[in-house]
C-alpha cells in the first residue's frame, strides 16, 4: 500500500506511519517537521498545509490511503481538492463532534454539532464544530465507501503530551506526600473512556488496507473512575491512603476538572459532559480494532512520563506543592 500521512512527526501521526512502515508499506509523511522525525522506514516531504497550494508536491501521487489528523477546516477542503485521485482517504475526527456529550451509550447516529462555515478554528471553543466541518469535506469529496471517519476519545499511552493519562499513574507512583496519600475527586461511578494510542493507530493502518468506508467511534472501554485509579494504582505499586474530597470544595480552592493545569485530570463531575467518557463503540469492535487492557496503557504511559523527568512542567494535573497544600487543607 502507498500511504501519505498528512502529518507523521506528531504523537498520533507519527504512530500512524511507523504501524504502516513495520507492515512493509510504503509511507510518505507530508508535515512541516516542526515536531520531529518521521519513523524510520518512511519518506518525508516538507509541506506547509497553511499555504493554500502547500500539498503541491503530493498532489500528483497515486495514494492508496491518505490518512489526515488536521483540525482546520480549511486544510482539509484543500486536501481533499489536491489529493482527489487518491483511492481512499481516512480522517480522525473527534468525539467533540457530538452536539450532546451528556447521555451515555450514544452511537455513531447520534446528532452533531453545526460545521463551521470558517476555514479557521481560532478558539478551542469552535474544535467540535471544526471537525465536523472537516468530517464533511472528506465524505462530500470521497462519498462514504472511499472515506472512513474516525471518532477518536481520549487518546492516552506512551507520549501523552496533554499529562491527562500519565498523571495518575505518576503521582501514585511518587506521591508528594511523605505519607504516601494521594489526593483524589469524589465521583467513584463517574465514567472515563480511554483508548491507546498505539491500538487506535493500528487499526486506522489496518482500515487503510481494508479500504473500510463509515463512521466509526474509535474510543476505549467505558471504566468507572474508581476502577480506573485502581488499574493506575496497580501498575505504580502505590499503597498509601487515599484521601477524598468533593466537587464543591475542590472547586472553592480553583481545582479543575479533565485537563489543564490545577486539575485532576479525567474527573467529570458535570452530568452533561459525562457522556463523552461513556460512548458505544461496538462499531469499532466489530471492524475490528483490538485494545489492549488498560494497565498495560497506563503502565507504558508510566514508562514514557518517568523518561521525560517526573517532576517537569505538566500541561495537566496538580503540581507536588499544590497537592500537598490542598491536603494539609483537609487533615487541618
Amino acid at each position: 500500500m502507498k500511504l501519505l500521512v498528512l502529518g507523521g512527526t506528531a504523537w498520533l501521526g507519527h504512530e500512524i506511519a511507523r504501524h504502516a512502515v513495520e507492515r512493509g508499506h510504503d509511507v510518505t509523511c507530508a508535515a512541516r517537521g516542526r515536531s520531529g522525525a518521521v519513523p524510520g522506514g518512511a519518506s518525508f516531504v516538507d509541506i506547509d498545509r497553511d499555504d493554500r497550494e502547500g500539498l503541491w508536491r503530493v498532489a500528483g501521487g497515486r495514494w492508496d490511503a491518505v490518512v489526515d489528523v488536521s483540525l482546520q477546516p480549511g486544510q482539509v477542503r484543500r486536501a481533499v481538492r489536491d489529493l482527489r485521485n487518491a483511492r481512499y482517504y481516512l480522517f480522525i475526527s473527534s468525539g467533540s463532534a457530538y452536539a450532546d456529550q451528556g447521555p451515555a451509550g450514544q452511537d455513531e447516529d447520534a446528532p452533531l454539532l453545526p460545521p463551521l462555515d470558517a476555514d479557521i478554528m481560532d478558539t478551542m471553543e469552535a474544535y467540535g464544530p471544526a471537525k465536523v466541518a472537516c468530517e464533511q469535506a472528506v465524505v462530500e469529496a470521497f462519498g462514504p465507501a472511499r472515506s472512513m471517519i474516525a471518532r477518536a476519545g481520549l487518546i492516552g499511552g506512551p507520549g501523552d503530551g496533554s499529562g491527562r493519562t500519565g498523571y495518575w499513574p505518576l503521582r501514585f507512583a511518587h506521591p508528594s506526600d511523605p505519607s504516601g496519600a494521594v489526593l483524589i475527586p469524589e465521583g467513584p461511578d463517574l465514567p472515563t473512556q480511554v483508548i491507546d494510542v498505539r491500538d487506535l493507530a493500528a487499526w486506522v493502518v489496518t482500515c487503510c488496507q481494508e479500504q473500510r468506508g463509515g463512521v466509526y467511534n474509535a474510543m476505549g472501554e467505558s471504566r468507572s473512575f474508581a476502577d480506573h485509579l485502581a488499574a493506575a494504582r496497580r501498575v505504580a505499586r502505590h499503597e498509601g491512603p487515599l484521601v477524598t474530597a468533593d466537587a464543591q470544595w475542590l472547586h472553592a480552592r480553583g481545582v479543575g476538572e479533565w485537563a489543564g493545569p490545577r486539575s485532576l485530570p479525567l474527573w467529570l463531575s458535570d452530568p452533561d459532559c459525562q457522556g463523552m467518557n461513556a460512548r458505544s463503540n461496538k462499531r469499532a469492535l466489530d471492524a475490528g480494532l483490538v485494545l489492549r487492557p488498560l494497565e498495560e496503557t497506563l503502565e507504558a504511559a508510566l514508562e514514557w512520563e518517568e523518561a521525560q523527568g517526573p517532576d517537569r512542567p505538566r500541561r495537566a494535573g496538580l503540581t507536588r506543592d499544590e497537592e500537598r497544600e490542598l491536603l494539609a487543607a483537609l487533615s487541618g
